[in-house]
């Protein structure tokens, strides 16, 4: 997923796949139902009147309620019609989910993912175990296929964050907790009876892991979380205590509706995280959340807003529930990252993230 294209080239690619993508999904030839009739209701004409990533500010914020609310088969593209398709849901609430149908998105997600660490990062060969949620989850898939095409199988032990966050929303500390044990209880069972050598799991269930055993003794070699939030002090104490100095960690940020945003490199004694999106197929800024037109400065604090453009799905301007500090492209990857991401507005009132 590092590119070697300079700041300038890295722009004028995501123009061009920005074009390339707002003609698919608009053409009555190959677009989806719901965006072409979104198209009759606008004040412009994407065909002509979207020419560069920029031009996307033309479009209201997408609401993800849509995504509640429709019948996935209306974000199927005529190019795709008669294709059989995945149903993937979204987050950790309860109620109606929000779906997003898919095909092919989750592997090309996940292949750059592999290609971006080396075959030492995580042992190639090596089985893979995945703590966390399954069922009508994309990561489900997306570990499945990581795993396979390093050369691996994949082993899973299922959580239900839905169900977490209920018990602790109704105060049941010790029902949720019981809820953890009874994960990690399994997943150490896996580790212990099965040659594991790689692990997807959230930093919370991998701190509890850690407490049954060394996973470097364990023969895990590399560790990939995402989920829950990650100050520098967290990580520090996840790569210095939890993994002991001895397990490759690499922290993401990601979900079903961007895919994932790989971290850069980080030099000795840096922990503070910055996270780059898969661009040009997803595109994250940090805008002004009093005025989401505008970007803030780099190494500012602001609300994320996630543009996601592939064949398969297209959603403009979604402002997702995080907020980030601004930061500079960088050698691996010259376009904006976002940094020591948080539940937006985490400062001001009770946020619920559980252990996912």
């Amino acid at each position: 997923m590092s590119s070697t294209l300079t700041t300038d080239e890295a722009t004028a690619a995501l123009d061009a796949h920005t074009r390339e993508m707002v003609q698919w999904h608009f053409s009555p030839e190959t677009g989806c139902p719901y965006w072409l009739e979104k198209a009759k209701s606008l004040d412009f004409n994407p065909l002509t009147d979207v020419t560069c990533f920029a031009d996307l500010l033309q479009f209201d914020h997408f609401d993800d309620e849509i995504l509640r609310k429709e019948d996935p088969a209306r974000f199927i593209p005529k190019a795709f019609a008669g294709r059989p398709y995945n149903v993937f849901e979204t987050g950790g609430t309860t109620g109606m989910p929000k779906q997003r149908i898919g095909w092919e998105d989750y592997k090309t997600d996940y292949t750059e993912f592999s290609e971006h660490y080396g075959p030492d990062f995580f042992p190639a060969g090596a089985n893979w175990l995945m703590v966390g949620p399954t069922g009508p989850r994309r990561l489900r898939l997306a570990i499945e296929h990581l795993a396979n095409i390093r050369g691996g199988a994949c082993y899973f032990i299922d959580l239900d964050p839905r169900w977490v966050k209920r018990l602790i929303g109704m105060g049941e500390m010790k029902m949720a907790k019981a809820y953890q044990e009874h994960v990690i209880d399994q997943a150490a069972t896996i580790i212990r009876h099965r040659d594991i050598g790689c692990l997807f799991t959230t930093p919370k269930l991998l701190e509890s892991l850690a407490e049954r055993m060394s996973l470097a003794d364990a023969g895990i070699g590399g560790v990939f979380a995402g989920g829950t939030t990650m100050t520098p002090q967290y990580v520090r104490f996840i790569e210095e205590e939890v993994l002991e100095g001895k397990v490759n960690f690499a922290p993401t940020y990601g979900n079903t509706l961007m895919g994932l945003a790989i971290s850069k490199k980080r030099g000795p004694g840096e922990y503070s995280l910055t996270y780059h999106a898969p661009q040009p197929r997803a595109v994250l800024r940090i805008v002004n959340p009093d005025d989401t037109a505008q970007l803030m400065d780099y190494d500012e604090y602001g609300r994320v807003e996630l543009t996601t453009m592939t064949q398969e799905f297209f959603m403009p301007r979604f402002l997702e529930r995080d907020e980030a500090i601004r930061r500079k492209p960088c050698d691996e990857f010259p376009w904006d990252g976002v940094g020591d991401v948080r539940p937006f507005q985490s400062g001001s009132k009770t946020v619920i993230e559980g252990v996912y």
